[in-house]
């Protein structure tokens, strides 16, 4: 699943015209800055905001045994349960990713990631002592999207023990959903929505400028408040005026062992933890849901097939990879030596979207 967002905000700080508001939501914390219009109240577009991500709590939590995805997940068999239009929506987002990236993204791959003990953290320890081929190949079994069923508004799986995790697209909609208060219902149209680092933009900031978000270099051990900005991706100035973006990462949670580099995140094709997968991978899109789906499932690869697939699918995607010629063992000497052992590596995609050009 995607791991914690690297997308720092260049614009946390606000003068006075521009209004800020923040809460609680999924695990984490959403931040927004927007100009408020005249009349409008703070008070009211907050509880707006907060009722809608309840619904989607209420929805997609797993952490919440009466939401409908937890209910969902303990059903046996051919049992099926009505959906609401947001799990409609992000379980259409899911099947449209898993579908073109070849099932690197699936949201029933809990069972590798609880087999290999990679929920929170990865340790040397696990790799040493791993999962044996029959205990992988029990969890492989319940990973399985296509059967999960959908007829109109219901779902249903048609084995016993599969489970459905949207905590990779999730923070996203949640983004999306925010935006659309904001844009919808209170006419909002300078404005950034932020949930664990996924982002959307619209308008101009409070300098009257196209929004700017910075990447984080991919350190492991780094901090919010301790961090290095590698690059940025400015708004474009098109027609849309809007971006969404959304970064998974894995240098938080992975380790060194035998001279690889091992990702907590799972390869669910394989079964297997991701061995040579970019630190670092961003992705724009139509949507925030959509770009949070495929940068998870691009950091579900090794780094060259990931780069592959988004050019052969035109997404908008900017790696952060280690400079050629350095390994994960080598990153302390290197930065000991003022290497810079980072390098971006984009598609032509996110190059033309970085190239800013007025349409």
């Amino acid at each position: 699943m995607a791991a914690t967002a690297l997308l720092s905000l260049s614009a946390c700080q606000q003068p006075p015209e521009y209004d800020y508001l923040s809460g609680e939501t999924m695990g984490t914390s959403y931040h927004i800055s927007y100009k408020l219009p005249e009349g409008a109240d703070e008070s009211a577009i907050q509880a707006a905001i907060d009722s809608r991500l309840q619904d989607i709590n209420d929805s997609m939590s797993t952490y919440q045994d009466d939401s409908t995805i937890s209910k969902f997940n303990k059903l046996a068999k051919n049992q099926p349960i009505i959906i609401d239009a947001d799990f409609d929506h992000v379980l259409a987002i899911s099947r449209q990713v898993y579908e073109q990236s070849g099932g690197a993204f699936d949201p029933t791959v809990m069972p590798l990631i609880d087999t290999w003990g990679f929920g929170s953290t990865m340790t040397v320890e696990r790799l040493q002592s791993p999962p044996t081929p029959a205990e992988i190949a029990q969890a492989k079994a319940l990973v399985d999207f296509e059967s999960v069923i959908q007829d109109d508004n219901t779902i249903y799986k048609t084995k016993n023990g599969v489970g459905l995790d949207f905590s990779a697209v999730a923070k996203g909609y949640g983004v999306d959903v925010i935006a659309d208060v904001l844009r919808d219902d209170y006419q909002i149209r300078n404005y950034m929505v932020e949930i664990g680092g996924e982002i959307a933009t619209s308008g101009v900031n409070s300098q009257q400028q196209p929004w700017q978000i910075a990447i984080d270099a991919p350190i492991e051990g780094s901090t919010v408040s301790e961090r290095q900005t590698i690059t940025g991706i400015r708004q474009p100035i098109n027609n849309a005026n809007k971006m969404y973006l959304a970064t998974s990462g894995n240098y938080r949670n992975s380790v060194i062992f035998d001279g690889k580099h091992y990702s907590h995140t799972i390869d669910p094709t394989t079964g297997e933890p991701i061995v040579g997968g970019a630190p670092s991978v961003t992705v724009a899109a139509d949507s925030v849901a959509l770009a949070d789906a495929w940068a998870t499932a691009l950091t579900a690869l090794p780094y060259e097939k990931a780069l592959t697939l988004a050019k052969e699918h035109d997404i908008a995607a900017l790696f952060v990879v280690l400079a050629d010629g350095i390994k994960p063992a080598d990153i302390e000497n290197a930065k000991e030596n003022g290497i810079d052992h980072w390098q971006v590596v984009q598609t032509s995609a996110m190059q033309n979207l970085r190239a800013d050009k007025k349409s």
